[in-house]
């Protein structure tokens, strides 16, 4: 057992790493979601559709960068836990090169089997045939980019240097912000010139975060090396991890192409915005996912169960009511929030978006689970169970639309499969973690945060409908001030003993005035 001061020492960095990812998270959230509105109203409820679809073709095939980024960060992390220096350097050039080999591989799919699909089977208008080319050719680019970038990122989390990300973000939405200019200015094609800029932005930031790389961490200088006593257990995880990552993509994407196939590129529209608040909202939990991940998997290298417990629980239960906060005022009026967000959209995006924040709180909870797992390296159940159920649930989709039903019981079907999922992968992790408590787990932190969620929703589904009889930006900010005061309340009392209401205090106060005294020092 490590000491009291290196414990709290540690959950002192994970608080201050987790204010910096949440501060990126907000700029990029709130950049998002305008930049978002503008964009569907620049480009068109059909326009942005293709986009959508289209660059999801690529996207489809990013399971197998997934898959290696996964190996990559836990390979990483666990041989810094370890301090071996030497293998850390070979580890990270060996992983550049798998990363390299797999963007190879994305090109030469996404320029055959992609391009055939995209030309024969998706529903697109003919005379913006050329445009969806543009979108096409661009994330082809940004994809092969983004997979090469992958050590680099996993570099920077195994050190737990997440400021570099708060401020580099900046940046980015500043980027963002200025693509919504120059769309308003441009005279060339509204989609051609958004995926041209897109795909810039993307290009600086990733250099940005290579130079600094480079500059800061010896292990990220390239050389070449072959080993196989490395490169082996690296392969063999992300091939197992492949065929997890591969089905929740082709489930991801398939699920788009199929709403596709049935109802054009309207409701695909729709799924966009749906999954663009999805993505916004389940960041919030993934950057405290993101800032305890590293000092999981070095707790398991270092043989610290009982610390990689605690943080699991810890982790778990923070993650999902932050979730919850931000997601809560937006599940009870979705409506209100797409309209004063979008001004005009799509009808079945309200349900689409209620839907997806629900699988937000299951895939949170998969999240930490899957860390656990990741810590172990010994992925293949999980890979193989998870991802023949993604895999499924296209059939059955299809079955579903087929025989007259609608998106709405495809949905339902996407949230019982989620909470499956999350349940059996935590049999799994204490299959292969013996010392993982996973009747503490559940007691601690799921069995709490279910009955935070419930309480939280009722009374607040009443009280909106007993006292706003109006709803405008006055009133939801006051429900949303409102909800988080009693979630925080409720989790405090429900969620968490004394002494872990006392730290929290401690690390949330301790955090906030360093990051304000290291930002304006």
């Amino acid at each position: 057992m490590e000491s009291e001061l290196e414990y709290n020492g540690k959950k002192r960095r994970i608080a201050r790493n987790a204010f910096l990812l949440y501060f990126r998270m907000f700029l990029s959230m709130v950049v998002g979601l305008y930049t978002s509105r503008v964009v569907l109203r620049t480009l068109g409820v059909e326009d942005y559709g293709i986009y959508g679809v289209v660059g999801g073709v690529v996207s489809m095939m990013g399971f197998l960068n997934a898959s290696m980024s996964g190996a990559t960060s836990r390979f990483l992390t666990f041989e810094l836990g370890r301090g071996d220096k030497k293998r850390l350097s070979d580890t990270f050039s060996s992983a550049l090169i798998a990363h390299i080999l797999v963007a190879i591989i994305v090109f030469l799919l996404a320029e055959t089997i992609g391009l055939w699909f995209l030309n024969n089977k998706l529903v697109i208008p003919e005379n913006r045939m050329l445009a969806a080319h543009w979108v096409y050719q661009c994330s082809i680019l940004s994809a092969m980019l983004g997979i090469t970038q992958a050590p680099y990122n996993a570099s920077i989390i195994a050190h737990e240097k997440m400021g570099v990300y708060a401020y580099v973000e900046i940046l980015n939405v500043t980027l963002k912000l200025l693509i919504v200019y120059l769309l308003f200015i441009g005279n060339f094609d509204k989609l051609k010139l958004y995926s041209v800029l897109v795909l810039a932005v993307s290009i600086l930031i990733m250099l940005i975060y290579r130079i600094y790389c480079v500059r800061k961490f010896k292990e990220t200088h390239f050389h070449w090396i072959w080993k196989k006593d490395i490169l082996k257990p690296l392969l063999s995880f992300s091939g197992w991890d492949l065929y997890g990552n591969m089905a929740w993509s082709i489930r991801q994407q398939g699920a788009n192409f199929i709403l596709n196939i049935f109802y054009g590129p309207i409701i695909n529209a729709a799924s966009s915005i749906s999954s663009t608040v999805q993505g916004v909202l389940m960041g919030f939990s993934t950057n405290v996912i993101t800032a305890f991940k590293p000092a999981i998997i070095k707790d398991y290298s270092n043989n610290k169960y009982d610390e990689m417990n605690t943080f699991m629980i810890f982790a778990s239960k923070i993650s999902t009511i932050f979730l919850l906060i931000i997601s809560l005022p937006l599940m009870l009026r979705t409506d209100f929030i797409l309209r004063l967000w979008l001004g005009e959209y799509p009808k079945e995006a309200i349900f689409m978006t209620k839907a997806s924040l629900i699988m937000n709180i299951a895939t949170c909870y998969s999240l930490i689970v899957l860390t656990g797992i990741h810590a172990s390296g010994k992925v293949k159940e999980t890979a193989i169970f998870s991802g023949s159920v993604y895999i499924l649930c296209l059939p059955i989709m299809y079955y579903i639309l087929n025989f007259n039903y609608t998106y709405v019981e495809c949905y339902w079907l996407f949230i019982i499969v989620a909470i499956i999922i999350t349940l059996i992968n935590l049999f799994i992790l204490k299959h292969h973690i013996p010392r993982f408590q996973l009747s503490l787990f559940i007691l601690k932190s799921m069995i709490p945060v279910f009955f935070i969620s419930l309480c939280s929703y009722f009374f607040f589904f009443f009280f909106s409908k007993i006292f706003i009889k109006e709803y405008t930006l006055l009133n939801f900010i006051i429900l949303s001030i409102l909800s988080t005061i009693i979630i925080i309340f409720n989790s405090l009392f429900m969620a968490s003993n004394r002494h872990e209401r006392k730290n929290l205090c401690n690390l949330l106060r301790n955090s906030i005035l360093n990051f304000i005294k290291n930002t304006f020092k």
